[in-house]
């Protein structure tokens, strides 16, 4: 399913430097004086300009991807920041002044309806929110997300008489010796507590930016700004209140019910936070690779047995053509935090960062960034850029997440019948917790970007909401502690508003899980068939197309829910 591609155009030089602006200036420039006298010519537009965007965003996104993988790189943070700078205003700019040549075209309304709605709705938004002051706004935000970056890329911590990052702390949270986790737990937490203020100073810059943004595109807050930036045209702040009353109702019950199953078996009497993720039973943490190498190489394992198309293109990943690099996955000194899959454009090869430390998790993130990268190759023969990058992130996470449950019957490349049998438990209850995370961070952004706050009152909303939809731990002595941990959030400081998506997709991937227990062809049939649509529908017809409900609503977050109830029940403790 990997397809061969050809360019729609050759307007865009091969050689062509589209990380220098004075390189790409004239072909932008040629785009936004050329006549047009037909729909044809339209189209002719429309696809040297997608041309052109490919090579201009490929150019950016290698910036951005040595710039995460080498913090302390000085020439990498150096020219990503010129980047930044010099770079991408000029860019939206130039992005403004074609959307704007192209909806206002008298020629808009003979080009191909059905092929070109999607995209035409996206661009006349894009139109209607641009305001040329906001772009010094939006670099001044880059820039104040790259401090961030740095301020986390630099957190180390001494333990056991080794420098460590904090990710790769994160395999200590499964030591079965509760003194030694809540010994690094703390450690870790502390480290990150030692940076508070500095990381409250930088957002709220942030905030005052992004509120300046929404007034000046005439809008009464940021949150109306957003919606309408990422394009949610098929659900309301309305919708995402009812998400987060069904996880309220359904969810958070079924989280707080199996920890207080962890802590009867554990011996205690209520959870502390660093008894979240250790083995109930006091069995060793799993371990399920020894190196990135073993890593790859389980989970080539995996794919092989789950479906010869994504077979195939996980091994493109792992042995590229031309020698193209696709993989940077363990954690290091001075590596950015989080993981990523990034679109190179114009090659349309995915690149997939993460910071494995050994544990569980690092297969769920790498088997679900492997699914982001199959939605960019199953997809590259789109000749429109659009198609292929403007994907809605509400389907795109229904991509990355089917595959962490698609992978289950595969555990056993990782582990022991037994452990395979933990790791798919661990999964599903770590599933839920992220469904309650998700509406404590959605919540928690409704309410920053409505309401006047500063950072004494934003922690304690987020206490309160961690409070309110969290597993129930106990955080007795730790209050400040729970208050500042949004601050791992990196959502919040370089994606805002974007995470409620992770739970609609969520609902969409469980939907896929179902529908494979059932028929595993059809629904890895669905699944491909409708991530190689890219963007080019609206977000139900997407969940359509592989057969799932565009549905979030408290009913089917029940249904749901009971199902994953359900499946735990077989499960062994």
């Amino acid at each position: 399913m990997i397809t061969d591609f050809a360019p729609a155009s050759e307007f865009v030089p091969t050689d062509l430097d589209a990380a220098a602006w004075p390189a790409l200036e004239p072909l932008y420039a040629d785009l936004l004086s050329r006549e047009l006298h037909c729909a044809n010519c339209l189209r002719r537009l429309i696809m040297d300009r997608s041309e052109l965007d490919a090579a201009a965003g490929e150019a950016g996104s290698i910036l951005y991807i040595n710039m995460t993988r080498r913090t302390d790189d000085a020439a990498a943070q150096k020219a990503y920041l010129d980047h930044v700078e010099q770079v991408q205003p000029r860019l939206k700019q130039a992005s403004f002044d074609l959307d704007r040549k192209i909806v206002e075209s008298p020629f808009v309304d003979g080009l191909d309806q059905g092929r070109y709605r999607v995209m035409l709705r996206d661009l006349k938004t894009s139109v209607e929110l641009f305001r040329p002051e906001n772009i010094p706004l939006e670099t001044e935000l880059a820039r104040l997300d790259q401090q961030y970056s740095e301020i986390c890329g630099a957190m180390t911590v001494n333990f056991r008489g080794k420098e460590r990052t904090l990710t790769q702390m994160a395999v200590f949270n499964e030591d079965p010796d509760r003194t030694s986790r809540e010994e690094a737990w703390r450690l870790a937490a502390q480290r990150r507590f030692a940076d508070a203020a500095k990381i409250d100073a930088i957002f709220d810059r942030m905030v005052d930016l992004r509120r300046q943004i929404a007034r000046n595109a005439g809008l009464p807050d940021f949150r109306a700004y957003a919606f309408r930036a990422r394009r949610r045209f098929d659900y309301s702040p309305a919708d995402c209140d009812a998400f987060a009353a069904g996880i309220e109702r359904h969810v958070t019950p079924l989280v707080r019910k199996n920890m207080a199953s962890r802590a009867r078996e554990m011996g205690i009497a209520q959870p502390r936070p660093w008894d979240g993720q250790a083995d109930p039973k006091g069995r060793p943490a799993l371990r399920p690779f020894e190196g990135a190498t073993q890593l790859v190489d389980r989970t080539r394992r995996v794919f092989a047995r789950m479906d010869p198309d994504l077979q195939r293109m996980f091994d493109f990943l792992c042995e590229p053509a031309a020698g193209v690099e696709c993989l940077d996955l363990e954690s290091r000194k001075g590596k950015a935090p989080g993981g990523y899959q990034a679109s190179r454009e114009r090659t349309r090869v995915p690149f997939i960062f993460m910071n494995a430390a050994g544990v569980q998790r690092d297969v769920e993130t790498l088997v679900h960034e492997a699914g982001h990268a199959f939605h960019t190759l199953l997809c590259r023969s789109e000749p429109l850029l659009h198609y292929r990058n403007e994907l809605p992130l509400e389907f795109a996470e229904v991509a990355s997440m089917s595959m962490e449950l698609l992978a289950h019957p595969y555990f056993d490349e990782y582990y022991e019948a037994a452990d395979a049998a933990r790791a798919r438990r661990a999964h599903l209850e770590q599933l839920l917790v992220g469904l309650a995370t998700i509406a404590v961070v959605d919540q928690f952004q409704h309410w920053l970007y409505t309401t006047e706050n500063d950072a004494p009152s934003r922690h304690a909303k987020w206490a309160e909401l961690q409070r309110r939809y969290g597993p129930g731990f106990d955080w007795s002595g730790l209050e400040g502690l729970l208050g500042a941990s949004w601050h791992r959030v990196l959502h919040l400081f370089g994606a805002p508003f974007y995470y409620i998506e992770y739970g609609i997709a969520q609902l969409g991937a469980l939907q896929v899980w179902l529908n494979a227990k059932k028929d595993r062809n059809a629904a890895l049939g669905h699944y491909k068939n409708a991530l190689a649509l890219g963007g080019s529908r609206p977000l139900p017809d997407l969940f359509g197309a592989a057969g799932l409900a565009f549905d979030f609503s408290p009913t089917n977050i029940g249904r749901l829910t009971a199902m994953v109830e359900a499946e735990l029940a077989e499960l062994p403790q």
